[in-house]
């Protein structure tokens, strides 16, 4: 039986993956709904698709499908998943960043209610290597991460600091500090901080640094991990989404293959 999928967000992240389930996904699944803060881009979305999904408030779309995917933002990604679980929907998340300081209480909501918390590794790799390593002892998580000025520009670190990225014209180190901070910092930039945190060992625990140059045209994340299992690095280099340079084409692809996975599970691989 096909599962009803409704999509929270029409951006780029959100329109990629109603794309995908309306081509290679459709024998398993179909989309229930379409939901935006702006009408019109889920109105554009719609007409890009074979199959024409009615666009209707939160609560409607939750009420019409078997898993919400939330694309939107950090800032309502938590509240969407909330109410998701709530009505026992099972929920992906692709603003991981909005979870950090409540993933807890969703956790415990999800089983509580018997849904799933869905979160895709995103724009990094290593995951399944770090969760087996949390089964033991982690003492250290590195992000590096690096992305072009035109990935970073509007978020708010750089607003709040009056940082002139066209200025840039060497290397430059913008930030270091705590996952926490820096989802603070690079809401729309960084949610593989907190995915690392939630993982891992937290987000106080957790060091990232973000670097930028002119000479950069990809947004790359190292990884770096310690603890009783050895020592585990991670490179990835990532070309930047077609449709919005402060998100990873890999990100994308992430979410479609997690999709999937949920969709079809006969087979899983990794850990």
């Amino acid at each position: 039986m096909k599962k009803s999928i409704g999509i929270v967000g029409c951006g780029a992240i959100g329109g990629f993956i109603a794309k995908a389930i309306d081509k290679e996904l459709k024998p398993f699944a179909k989309i229930a709904a379409l939901c935006d803060i702006d009408n019109n881009r889920a109105m554009n979305l719609r007409e890009l698709l074979s199959k024409k999904p009615p666009i209707v408030s939160l609560n409607r779309l939750i009420d019409k499908s078997d898993l919400v995917i939330e694309a939107a933002s950090g800032k309502f990604s938590s509240e969407i998943a909330k109410k998701a679980l709530l009505e026992k929907r099972d929920v992906m998340l692709m603003s991981i960043g909005g979870l950090l300081g409540k993933s807890k209480s969703l956790f415990e909501l999800a089983e509580k209610k018997k849904a799933k918390i869905i979160l895709p590794s995103g724009a990094i790799c290593g995951l399944d290597g770090i969760k087996s390593a949390g089964i033991g002892r982690i003492t250290k998580i590195t992000l590096t991460t690096r992305k072009p000025p035109k990935g970073l520009r509007g978020a708010p670190y750089i607003i709040a600091n009056k940082i002139d990225l066209d200025a840039i014209s060497d290397e430059c180190v913008l930030f270091e500090g705590t996952a926490k901070a820096a989802v603070r910092a690079f809401p729309k930039n960084i949610n593989v901080s907190a995915l690392l945190s939630i993982a891992g060992i937290g987000a106080k625990k957790t060091t990232v640094k973000i670097v930028t140059s002119p000479e950069y045209t990809a947004n790359t994340h190292e990884v770096e991990v310690e603890g009783d299992f050895g020592r585990l690095v991670t490179r990835t280099e990532n070309v930047p989404s077609p449709q919005n340079a402060k998100t990873s084409f890999l990100a994308q692809l992430s979410a479609v293959a997690t999709l999937k996975q949920y969709l079809n599970d006969s087979v899983k691989i990794g850990t």
